[in-house]
């Protein structure tokens, strides 16, 4: 049978060819028709094409279990976001009810906070000197 670096030439009325697969052409009646014929010689075939199809089938599995996680995951970080969206809007309510307290009774509550701490300090410092002697 001719071979050639074309492999089989022109595919319609060209001469017969064989592949390594174990497939052959020959020609028909139409030109525009080509059949092809399996060589039992290349029986494993069925096995390969039964081995591809259950790592088609695996493939299959594995993108499912991907696409649910993934939607999971997708409504997870929606529900998160609904969350901070929910969070901020409370922060920044409690930041304007904060700004109007301040505004109605004045600053006076910061002198209060000084005072506060350096009562707090003074206490610290005097016991750390008391105790040592």
């Amino acid at each position: 049978m001719a071979s050639s670096s074309h492999r089989g030439g022109d595919f319609y009325g060209a001469a017969p060819y064989r592949s390594r697969e174990g497939l052959s052409t020959r020609q028909v009646a139409s030109s525009d028709e080509i059949q092809l014929r399996i060589d039992p010689i290349h029986g494993d075939v069925d096995d390969e094409i039964t081995g591809l199809r259950k790592q088609v089938r695996q493939l299959r599995n594995v993108a499912q279990e991907i696409e649910s996680e993934a939607k999971f995951q997708n409504d997870f970080l929606n529900q998160l976001q609904m969350t901070l969206i929910k969070a901020q809007a409370g922060v920044k309510n409690n930041v304007r009810r904060l700004n109007k307290s301040i505004i109605q009774h004045g600053s006076n509550h910061v002198v209060h906070v000084v005072l506060f701490a350096l009562i707090c300090f003074s206490v610290v410092y005097f016991w750390s000197k008391f105790s040592r002697r």
